[in-house]
């Protein structure tokens, strides 16, 4: 009989004894590291502090059993405390019903007191013990060499019960949207919503996901971005706003991207780019001190440091530099030529896709914090043209150790500019460019009603997470990424035949 069986006859008997085996609720009053901030210092080894009687519940991870006691450890949502139960403080009733009943991987909650071992170990004394819920399914015991990797992010919640680092990246990925939130709120900006379903794509230059509304038998699509949406806000009067949410964008999945992700965008009336450098950097700087209490951070080896202010590079003189190539000066043609010469080639032959592709050949060279300025207008359909060169653009990007991690413009505000650089993106997406944005005459109208000088930015927080948290893949930062489906049966078919081969 396998452990599942027996665990389902354990059930049975439980309830054939009256005994309910998941509980309506436990009266719990300290989290694992609370007990151990509270008493972890005040207590000696081998002293005991009776007076002090209070109720923890957990997930029973490790189990040593000795005759008439056993050493337990108890899993939160902050760590680990581990429990001493002995036959004469809990009972014989208690006891038996432990020894018979109780397995790894069930929820329980102790009353006791803490003292230390001899050792010095912060422990509970256990005056009583009871089964909350129990656990059906054993833990597996080779979780983290599964040969599938992709089975810890279809089945998260027990990659997290094994793996007590993965709780811990997934509680400090919600502590940064939360810092981020509050940062914002205390500079005065006003979180909003905009819609998820459009009927325009816009906003990005992305592939979109397609879905169909029914009641009005339309195609519509899942937003690439909330940038069109938050700026009409600003048309209307509101003049610091932001939104965190999903993004949704039909493309590969990489240790980089993800097709739904989380960004943040944020409108500022009255500013520029310029403006949104100081704010991310000092933004940054926060959040970094925040999680980590200092500025310099280890990212993969590599030591990334936060403090303001940060680099500032103008791409076309860093693509020069590394290059030798004038993005500005050169044709067409010779953009064309440079690329071939550099065995890369372009799926749709015109200056955006040149550009582009010549930007990913420098990208990765930049580590340390560096605020990318003044891209092409070929490349940024929604920014400002620069007063000194209407060639180029006030945009910049963040880029950290190879990665995009803010982007920001002066924004767009001429709905006469605006109108023709939407024309060029339609005539990318006859060219077959599927990413390409569409004419948007709804958002061309609120531009005539006048958008006021405003700063705009975009920050992926996925990739802020991944940072922050050392962590070399989106995949293990986001809770549920998007991974290639497996059926049920053949997912435990798999399983098993891994415990069975360790």
């Amino acid at each position: 009989m396998d452990l599942r069986n027996i665990r389902m006859h354990q059930l049975k008997e439980m309830r054939e004894k009256g005994y309910n085996p998941y509980k309506y609720n436990f009266q719990k009053n300290y989290t694992s590291q609370q007990i151990k901030d509270l008493f972890d210092s005040k207590i000696e080894a081998g002293q005991q502090l009776p007076d002090e009687v209070f109720n923890f519940g957990g997930r029973l991870m490790n189990l040593r059993k000795h005759g008439k006691s056993a050493f337990a450890d108890l899993k939160d949502e902050f760590g680990r405390i581990q429990v001493y139960i002995r036959l004469d403080q809990v009972g014989q009733e208690n006891y038996d019903f432990f020894k018979e009943y109780i397995d790894i991987g069930d929820w329980i909650g102790i009353k006791g007191y803490p003292f230390k071992t001899r050792t010095g170990e912060l422990t509970l004394l256990a005056l009583d013990i009871e089964l909350l819920s129990k656990a059906i399914r054993p833990l597996p015991e080779k979780w983290h060499g599964l040969k599938d990797k992709e089975v810890r992010y279809r089945q998260r919640y027990v990659d997290m019960i094994a793996n007590d680092d993965t709780i811990k990246t997934l509680r400090t990925r919600f502590l940064i949207i939360k810092y981020i939130r509050e940062y914002l709120n205390n500079k005065g900006f006003l979180e909003v919503e905009t819609p998820v379903l459009q009927s325009i794509m816009g906003g990005a230059n992305a592939r979109p996901f397609i879905t169909h509304l029914n009641v009005y038998d339309i195609d519509m699509y899942l937003r690439i971005a909330t940038e069109l949406h938050l700026k009409r806000l600003v048309v209307g009067g509101m003049e610091k706003v932001y939104e965190i949410g999903k993004i949704f964008r039909n493309e590969g999945v990489s240790n980089k991207h993800n097709p739904e992700f989380t960004s943040i965008e944020l409108y500022q009336a009255f500013a520029d780019y310029n403006d949104m450098m100081e704010l991310t950097e000092d933004l940054l700087y926060n959040i970094t001190k925040k999680v980590h209490n200092k500025a310099k951070i280890m990212y993969q080896g590599e030591e990334i440091d936060f403090t303001p202010p940060f680099k500032r590079i103008k791409m076309r003189e860093f693509i020069q530099e590394n290059l030798g190539i004038d993005i500005v000066e050169a044709s067409d043609q010779e953009l064309k030529e440079f690329l071939k010469n550099k065995g890369e080639e372009v799926e749709i032959e015109d200056r955006y896709h040149y550009l582009d592709k010549v930007w990913d050949l420098v990208e990765d060279k930049i580590v340390q914090p560096t605020f990318v300025m003044d891209y092409p207008i070929e490349l940024s359909p929604l920014a400002k043209r620069k007063k000194d060169d209407p060639r180029l653009t006030e945009r910049f990007e963040l880029i950290i150790k190879g990665n995009e991690i803010a982007n920001a413009f002066s924004e767009l505000n001429d709905p006469q500019d605006q109108f023709e650089r939407f024309k060029k993106q339609m005539e990318l997406k006859e060219l077959g460019d599927e990413e390409a944005q569409m004419m948007d005459l709804d958002f061309i109208r609120a531009l005539e009603y006048g958008l006021p000088p405003t700063g705009g930015l975009g920050i992926g927080i996925d990739r802020v997470c991944m940072l922050l948290t050392d962590t070399p893949t989106i995949r293990d930062i986001i809770p549920f990424p998007i991974v290639k489906p497996m059926a049920f049966e053949d997912e435990e078919a798999m399983l098993k035949e891994e415990e069975t081969n360790e």
